[in-house]
Parts: structure tokens; sequence; C-alpha cells
């Protein structure tokens, strides 16, 4: 959940590195260092901060509780669509 939270918030950067990627070919390695670098401090700066840790947390324990409650994963629960007939 972190993982994914951090990436969008970092999309500007994952965005760069994925271009620099695509228009590298095999030579992204060598080619994309400096994008790679920004990009792993931008994730890195997001996994080490506590609040944002907190934040994930809560949301997960949230998740987590509605699952017990319902057996129903967060994911097909957002995927239905309610019916009002």
């Amino acid at each position: 959940m972190m993982r994914e939270k951090a990436r969008e918030l970092c999309s500007d950067k994952v965005q760069a590195f994925t271009k620099c990627c695509q228009e590298s070919g095999f030579l992204m390695v060598v080619k994309c260092q400096q994008e790679n670098a920004a990009l792993k401090e931008c994730l890195t700066t997001y996994y080490n901060d506590p609040a944002f840790y907190e934040e994930c947390k809560i949301e997960y324990l949230k998740q987590r509780e509605e699952f017990r409650a319902t057996g129903i994963p967060a994911k097909q629960r957002q995927q239905k669509l309610p019916t009002s007939m």
C-alpha cells in the first residue's frame, strides 16, 4: 500500500524514468541513472516519513476491519456497483 501511494505521489519522476527507459532501450542502465536516482530519492523520502507510514497504517486497518466484517476484499468491493431497483 505504501509503495502504491508513494508511486502516485512521485508520479512525475516515475513518468520521467519510464520515458527514459523507453527511449534508451538496452542502454537504459547507463543513460537513465539520473532519473532512477531521483525516483529512488522521492520514494525513499515517503518510505521513511513516519506520518506517511501512520496514514497508510490507518487506511490498511480500516480495510482489514471492513474485510473482516463483510468478507469481501476491498478490490472486489470497489468494482461492484450498487443497484437501486
